[in-house]
């Protein structure tokens, strides 16, 4: 029996008087998909995540976490975690990337400023998975293995494994160096939905105790938008200041926090790289590599700006001039 017809017939068990009809809603870069359920006139969400790939176990435990802080997302209607389906509440058709304009974002993003604070403000060590040296080193590997050997196809030379892993250490140092809170791992424009109360907070199920900044380079340094850096240090100031104003514990000195804002944003990056290419050789989602120039313009600047992230910088360089020789562009 196919996902679908399973799918169907749990939903006709929730819905046993029929009149329900059902569309694709999204998928994401797992295995999960979404779908939008009509009944009489009511719209309702249907996670499909097969088990043998997918866990439903953790969204749930988050979702409730993240529900309890004050934070807007879906409600659990019904559930079924031997079978993988979850009914959640609808958040609504618009994500922040549909809706966000020059116009608008400031008032968007100190909405998500808020709700980032509320998430932080509830933390507590031991609920959620620790955002280790481990799981760090892990995430930033996805370069050497995907980025570098699959998507541009340079076989690394022991020197150039050596400032990688030198780069590394520096970044991971930096990250667990910082104050620790909960992590929702993708804060960003795709998982932030237009609602009311704004925003509505999708996608959180990969949610972890770790660095303070990691969200914040999550929102202000998306790989699916671009704002000017003038921009995005003002959001920055106004995330810090009301932080300190909640008790939240960041830096006392602005710049410290923005430098960790860096550093945290230069490991999202070399790991989104990772992932990205991933994606596309090994699981044939393509799409995401339109995505690549803007993360690489990201980790570049932000190269130039630290003495330690030099040899990174230099690195970058010979892949690029590699991956010109050999025919491939983004």
């Amino acid at each position: 029996m196919t996902r679908t017809e399973l799918m169907q017939g749990w939903l006709q068990q929730q819905f046993p008087e029929g009149g329900w009809s059902i569309e694709p809603a999204s998928a994401d870069a797992s295995f999960r998909r979404y779908f939008r359920v009509t009944v009489n006139d009511a719209s309702h969400i249907v996670m499909d995540a097969p088990p043998q790939h997918e866990d439903c176990g953790p969204f749930l435990h988050v979702a409730q976490i993240f529900s309890a802080a004050g934070v807007h997302v879906p409600k659990i209607i019904a559930q079924d975690q031997q079978q993988g389906f979850l009914l959640l509440s609808d958040l609504g058709h618009t994500t922040y990337l549909d809706a966000i304009d020059d116009d608008n974002a400031d008032g968007l993003y100190m909405d998500a400023i808020d709700a980032l604070i509320n998430i932080q403000l509830a933390s507590r060590p031991g609920v959620l998975p620790a955002y280790d040296d481990a799981l760090l080193r892990r995430e930033l590997q996805l370069f050497p293995e995907w980025y570098a050997g699959k998507h541009v196809q340079v076989e690394l030379s022991s020197s150039q494994r050596d400032v990688l892993e030198r780069t590394f250490s520096l970044i991971v140092l930096n990250n667990l160096a910082q104050p620790q809170v909960y992590v929702h791992r993708d804060y960003h424009s795709r998982n932030l939905m237009l609602s009311a109360p704004n925003p509505g907070v999708l996608d959180f199920q990969d949610a972890v105790y770790g660095p303070i900044t990691y969200d914040l380079a999550s929102l202000f340094k998306d790989a699916y938008i671009r704002w000017d850096e003038e921009r995005v240090l003002d959001w920055c100031i106004r995330y810090w200041e009301r932080a300190r104003k909640a008790g939240l514990p960041v830096s006392t000195d602005f710049h410290d926090f923005y430098r960790d804002f860096e550093w945290m944003g230069v490991q999202r990056h070399i790991k989104v790289l990772g992932i990205f290419a991933r994606l596309c050789h090994r699981d044939g989602k393509d799409g995401y590599l339109k995505d690549m120039p803007l993360v690489m313009t990201y980790l570049r600047k932000a190269c130039e700006r630290y003495n330690g992230l030099g040899p990174l910088l230099r690195l970058l360089d010979e892949l690029e001039n590699r991956q010109v020789a050999t025919g491939y562009s983004f």
